[in-house]
């Protein structure tokens, strides 16, 4: 069967450690001809052009000229965009072009640290490579609000190899990807070529019923049986609509799989007809919803984002009100934000001291054989045990030593 070969097209980005990949269909016997501009050309010159080729090669591909103008891209992202310029051209790319996926960072957690959540343009890999140095408790690498919809189709391949790269990039962080939403174009090929990467954690954009939860978990489940995917991914659903809020906690109780709530402030004023303000005022009934659905469906609750990077009083206010009313974590979309939000969620040393002498009151009534537990002048019961308990457990994922009082 003969294929429809394109005369040209395009991938990529001739942005820093980024690489405009254009492949041109030539006349049979020109052959396979590999041109390469690059800012690093005096060092990697002949490497780049021997990957190229060599993985044309590999494809049987013949009669086709390869123009690369790179700025520094590493070799998943020149691969990245060299297959998604094949597949657009209409080759037949069955495989990946990154050799040996490494799935070794794969490690889905209900009970991991989520105080922040660092969004990353999935097309961005000078963000992207320097990601796991931020130090930000999770990563979401972005495939809906900050790729263009004619960049989400490369943006798959370079996301996908950056997740299966032997090269760790993202750190110790938890490795999230938000999705576009199945009922546009792209959330269905997004999770077909997500999912066999293995992030730990699929963020599911404008939840507003269960059903979204239900449709997607039935596509994950099929791809992780014919992938072999020895665990399940973890799911995030984003509220981000009054619908969702009203349907949040069917939403958080629709799949065992989601781990937290979040909320969307962007989105939802716009659904509501309202202006996003810097007190937020405007959201604080949903955010607190959202909130009391979690924490009754048995999730965690994660914040809004605070969109104005340049306003860190702003975000500790937003941060001290997001805590307060039970949130545990909150959206970023700068690095610069993550020490403020981690100072916010971490417990105090008057708290962790005082949950120590909670404890340690247990235990002197136990020894004792007391049925009656009293602190001081003031009686001990099942919830401020809890809430003891609950702190420590937090100073100690924290790295917190209650001397020093020290967050990582």
């Amino acid at each position: 069967m003969s294929v429809n070969i394109l005369d040209r097209v395009a991938a990529g980005k001739a942005d820093k450690s980024d690489v405009l990949i254009v492949c041109h269909k030539k006349e049979a016997g020109h052959g396979v001809k590999v041109t390469v501009k690059s800012s690093v050309r005096a060092f990697f010159g002949k490497h780049i052009e021997s990957l190229v080729a060599r993985k044309i090669n590999e494809l049987q591909i013949t009669d086709i000229l390869v123009e690369v103008d790179d700025n520094g891209a590493l070799d998943f992202a020149i691969l990245a965009r060299l297959e998604a310029a094949l597949i657009k051209m209409g080759h037949n790319v069955t495989k990946p072009l990154l050799d040996d996926a490494c799935f070794d960072h794969f490690n889905p957690d209900f009970s991991r640290l989520r105080r922040s959540r660092l969004y990353i343009p999935g097309n961005n890999p000078d963000l992207i490579i320097n990601a796991g140095l931020f130090g930000a408790d999770s990563l979401i690498l972005d495939l809906e609000d900050s790729v263009a919809p004619e960049q989400k189709f490369d943006t798959r391949f370079m996301i996908r190899n950056i997740l299966t790269c032997k090269n760790n990039f993202l750190g110790a962080s938890e490795r999230i990807v938000r999705i576009n939403p199945l009922s546009c174009e792209y959330g269905l090929a997004d999770l077909e070529m997500i999912v066999p990467a293995r992030p730990d954690i699929i963020l599911i954009p404008k939840c507003e019923t269960a059903d979204d939860i239900i449709k997607i978990e039935k596509i994950v489940a099929k791809l992780e049986q014919s992938h072999g995917i020895p665990k399940q991914i973890l799911f995030m659903p984003l509220i981000e609509t009054a619908r969702g809020v009203i349907n949040a906690y069917k939403i958080a109780t629709a799949s065992k799989r989601s781990v937290a709530l979040c909320f969307g402030a962007e989105d939802f004023t716009r659904d509501i007809g309202c202006e996003r303000t810097r007190d937020g005022k405007e959201t604080f009934s949903a955010r607190c919803s959202i909130v009391y659905a979690a924490k009754a469906a048995g999730i965690e609750a994660i914040d809004t984002v605070f969109s104005d990077i340049e306003d860190s009083e702003g975000l500790r206010k937003s941060t001290v009100e997001a805590q307060s009313i039970g949130f545990c974590g909150k959206g970023l979309i700068h690095p610069g934000q993550i020490r403020i939000v981690h100072e916010v969620f971490a417990p105090t040393t008057e708290q962790i001291q005082y949950a120590n002498r909670v404890m340690q009151a247990i235990e002197d009534a136990k020894s004792r054989g007391l049925g009656v537990i009293a602190l001081g002048s003031k009686m001990i019961d099942a919830p401020v045990v809890e809430r003891a308990r609950k702190t420590l457990e937090l100073a100690a994922k924290m790295g917190i030593d209650t001397a020093k009082k020290e967050v990582r």
